[in-house]
């Protein structure tokens, strides 16, 4: 498959969204409507290093195609992490990137007759919210989705208003945040146990994983364990 080509986008918007993370909204230069698939990603080439393949970084598109030509980034600043610390302190309001995608193929099978998990950790919800909401607006059927979300703590959170008013407007969804170091009044520990416990009935499924390495690699030995096939579990690596 040949390479997307190189476009440019101005950063219209930036909201600080915890200590540590950022959105950023980019509107296209070239084209009144960007359409993408949910959960596909854009690669940015930065000024960071004169190696061309040393300055792409790739994230996620955390809204959802709605006409328009601006689309989200979800921003971690990862500690060391040359990319995102010049996405912090140099973009600005105004600033131009350049961009190639949207591509990617983690994305929602056509059809929604198995229960879905979203598995997720930080910044892996973007993809998914955009799913989510993505369903919700053009009214497609499914049969149960269930995403589990795990922080440190409630402040870590990202999306959490939107994602408990979604779960109400839609009766098939199913949302599970969990907290490995706050105790509150919903899951408390790691992500695991709580798909584990959705999952003991052994139901059919789809399993869709996003976020560090550590999680994924965890939870791909654990649903395999569960029984079902490694053909059920679809990824995306972030870092």
């Amino acid at each position: 498959m040949a390479l997307l080509s190189w476009r440019k986008g101005k950063v219209i918007r930036i909201e600080d969204f915890t200590p540590n993370t950022r959105r950023f909204f980019v509107e296209v230069s070239d084209t009144p409507s960007f359409d993408f698939i949910p959960g596909q990603f854009v690669t940015l080439d930065l000024p960071i290093h004169e190696k061309s393949n040393k300055r792409v970084r790739s994230y996620s598109i955390a809204s959802w195609p709605d006409g328009g030509n601006v689309f989200e980034l979800l921003v971690v600043l990862a500690k060391g992490g040359v990319g995102t610390t010049y996405l912090f302190n140099e973009i600005k309001v105004g600033s131009e990137l350049t961009f190639r995608g949207a591509q990617g193929v983690f994305t929602l099978p056509k059809k929604l007759d198995n229960d879905i998990f979203f598995i997720c950790t930080g910044t892996g919800v973007a993809p998914f919210r955009s799913m989510i909401n993505y369903l919700y607006l053009h009214t497609i059927p499914f049969k149960n989705i269930y995403l589990v979300f795990g922080a440190r703590t409630k402040e870590d959170i990202l999306y959490y208003d939107e994602l408990k008013e979604l779960e109400k407007k839609l009766p098939n969804f199913h949302y599970h945040p969990t907290l490995s170091r706050e105790k509150w009044d919903g899951h408390i520990g790691y992500v695991h146990p709580v798909y584990e416990e959705l999952c003991k009935d052994r139901q059919e499924a789809v399993f869709y994983l996003c976020g560090w390495k550590n999680m994924i690699d965890d939870a791909k030995k654990k649903i395999v364990e569960m029984g079902y096939p490694g053909k059920a579990i679809h990824l995306e690596l972030y870092g």
